[in-house]
């Protein structure tokens, strides 16, 4: 299997991309490496704004430990319900995670209940709390793509386009991710078979980091609790909504053709819009009342 990783408009080749590596007789893949550095960095951002707003760390590190945990739970259930046809002849598969399938989607929605739940237990402001765990969320998105560049999945359809990256055939994880125009415009070179996608990876990692820096850049100006919260669900819905209609591995609606995912977003840009908009009338009608 070949194993690098070509952007030919960038001029730029990538040998030797391994998927992992191996302790003895162990492999531990760079996937599940770089997951766990985007939670360590991501909690240890949280803590210190958790810290900034006037949380108690330790107590603040308990919720992220809980969260964390819940969260990875809620990412393969997830990604289990919307692939059932992949595992209902093997159930027991559906307890490999290191043979893939996690979702995100899952993770944050499972993490959104368990922080409701963790603040109603010690009795912390939920919307405060919603603020700080963005970020960490965020840093944790923004690591986890680099997983899919060195799984070679998640990418997207053909292109020939300047960001347009080459994929061994050999190395990609399913041949299902492959439509028609990709297998028409097969690339060779030097022997070795590639397709051309787009990486819809580094789309979403650098959609979440300019994301990130406009939290960073306007959070201590906010006028209400929520407002992090409200623009992470709208930006990060936003963006992957265009990026989710670019891929081809989607989960699926079942019975439809309708991407869960893409649909999901779209109830996030809704969603967080709409709070963002209520809450910052109620704010200005506030503000004109005891002004």
């Amino acid at each position: 299997m070949d194993t690098s990783i070509i952007f030919p408009n960038l001029h730029i080749t990538l040998n030797n991309i391994e998927k992992g590596f191996y302790v003895g007789s162990f492999f531990i893949a760079f996937y599940g490496v770089i997951i766990a550095l985007g939670m360590l960095v991501g909690v240890s951002v949280i803590l210190k704004e958790a810290k900034r707003v006037g949380f108690d760390e330790d107590q603040f590190l308990d919720v992220c430990i809980v969260t964390i945990i819940v969260g990875v739970i809620g990412a393969r259930i997830y990604y289990v319900i919307f692939a059932w046809d992949y595992y209902k002849d093997n159930v027991l598969s559906v307890f490999n995670i290191r043979g893939g399938g996690l979702a995100i989607y899952g993770g944050v929605l499972a993490g959104i209940a368990c922080l409701y739940v963790m603040s109603r237990i010690k009795k912390m402001p939920f919307l405060r709390v919603m603020d700080v765990a963005m970020i960490g969320v965020l840093i944790g998105q923004i690591f986890g793509r680099w997983g899919n560049f060195f799984n070679r999945e998640a990418f997207g359809q053909y292109t020939d386009g300047l960001f347009a990256m080459l994929l061994p055939q050999s190395a990609i994880r399913s041949y299902s991710d492959c439509t028609a125009e990709m297998l028409a415009n097969l690339v060779e070179i030097n022997g070795v078979t590639y397709i051309s996608v787009h990486p819809t990876f580094l789309y979403e990692s650098m959609w979440n980091l300019c994301l990130l820096i406009l939290i960073f850049c306007t959070r201590k100006k906010k006028k209400f609790d929520g407002y992090v919260f409200f623009l992470y669900l709208a930006g990060y819905g936003a963006g992957r909504f265009w990026i989710e209609g670019l891929r081809t591995d989607q989960l699926k609606l079942w019975g439809t053709n309708i991407g869960v995912s893409q649909l999901l977003a779209a109830v996030m840009v809704v969603l967080g819009t709409g709070l963002m908009v209520y809450f910052y009338k109620n704010y200005k009608n506030n503000s004109e009342t005891y002004s």
